[in-house]
């Protein structure tokens, strides 16, 4: 049953998110269609690292080193499910390759791929295509005990993660198992605990993705924000956080006030300017700013919204042995046209530059 007395889209994103997931274990490899590049795709230069990166658009902004960092742009496949439903993983990772594209993160390692393929042929063709597989969303927890999560099935979930060569593994989910109160948020901190320890022996990093809700409060203490649970019962060493921007700041606007009406402002890039190094992934997520709707944003594709990216990834970059520390996922939930969705997404990122 729903937490929410009412509707809500956000629950609704993150149940068909779930949905999504599965794995392809053993299944018997598939031609892949071949990739016809839209006409549309960014041009490519090759970078003075080796890299390939699109060629920089009229959207530059000054003239100082790239935001960006090199190798660190990744993409979450949640962002293309239609067109690896459709085409496959192959011609899918052909064009991100084109587009720029350093990393993929997985959600799920079918996404009704046309075509069954197993993770040591997913691998290959990631790599074939330039992109290194740097992690994957599986859910937290099931009432079904055969489910691919990783209270029903953690050495399953963490075996396929390690045949994938992941350096990270974690979970779209919200710590709501237990409930919303503190207590309830500490059962949760001790199960990822035991998830990151077990990843950790690995050599992987288990992480939390937050939506929204993960920022209100506490039902049987209002002046406690849950996100701060989160941070205070997990093991640094163990749990990591991969902070999706565009939620954060929708959270910011729905919970920078307590349920008494008190304030209680926070700014989600100083989440991670206080510990960066809990942060290794990012969800690079966009959104026009509309005050009537209850969310605060409006989804967009990167770089058409009002989020300032040149000032959040170079705060982060700029930090001391960290320019290299962090990985971005371009994501939309629902992008009208994904591959234009990626492909505008990698060229806006990449056309930032810091102040000089």
């Amino acid at each position: 049953m729903s937490r929410f007395s009412q509707p809500d889209p956000e629950l609704n994103q993150r149940l068909s998110r779930r949905g999504m997931l599965g794995v392809a274990a053993g299944a018997t490899a598939a031609a892949l269609l071949g990739a016809a590049a839209p006409a549309n795709a960014a041009p490519r230069t090759a970078a003075a690292n080796g890299s390939a990166t699109p060629a920089t658009t009229s959207g530059t902004k000054g003239r100082g080193r790239p935001v960006l960092p090199p190798g660190r742009l990744g993409i979450q496949l949640y962002s293309l499910r239609d067109k690896v439903s459709t085409l496959g993983f192959g011609p899918v990772f052909a064009e991100l390759e084109r587009y720029g594209y350093d990393e993929v993160e997985f959600a799920g390692y079918t996404q009704g791929s046309a075509g069954p393929i197993t993770l040591a042929q997913l691998k290959r063709l990631a790599r074939n295509h330039g992109l290194n597989p740097i992690g994957s969303h599986v859910g937290y927890y099931s009432d079904d005990p055969n489910a691919y999560t990783f209270a029903q099935n953690l050495t399953k979930v963490l075996d396929d993660a390690q045949a994938l060569g992941l350096k990270h593994i974690g979970t779209a989910s919200g710590p709501f198992r237990y409930g919303s109160t503190v207590d309830a948020w500490k059962r949760a901190a001790e199960d990822f605990n035991t998830y990151g320890a077990a990843a950790r022996a690995r050599g992987m990093k288990f992480y939390q993705h937050n939506h929204s809700e993960e920022f209100s409060f506490a039902t049987d203490n209002p002046k406690v924000r849950l996100y701060d649970v989160l941070l205070k019962e997990t093991d640094p060493d163990l749990v990591h956080l991969e902070m999706d921007i565009y939620w954060a700041y929708v959270g910011q606007f729905r919970f920078s006030k307590r349920p008494d009406g008190t304030p209680a402002p926070f700014e989600p890039l100083n989440y991670v300017l206080r510990q960066p190094d809990r942060y290794p992934l990012f969800h690079v997520k966009d959104g026009e700013s509309d005050p009537s709707n209850p969310y605060g944003y409006n989804m967009t594709d990167v770089g058409d919204g009002d989020i300032d990216y040149q000032r959040f990834i170079s705060a982060v970059t700029r930090l001391r042995d960290h320019r290299l520390a962090h990985h971005w996922q371009a994501e939309h939930d629902n992008p009208a046209e994904s591959f234009t969705f990626a492909r505008r997404s990698s060229a806006h990122l990449h056309s930032l530059r810091e102040k000089c």
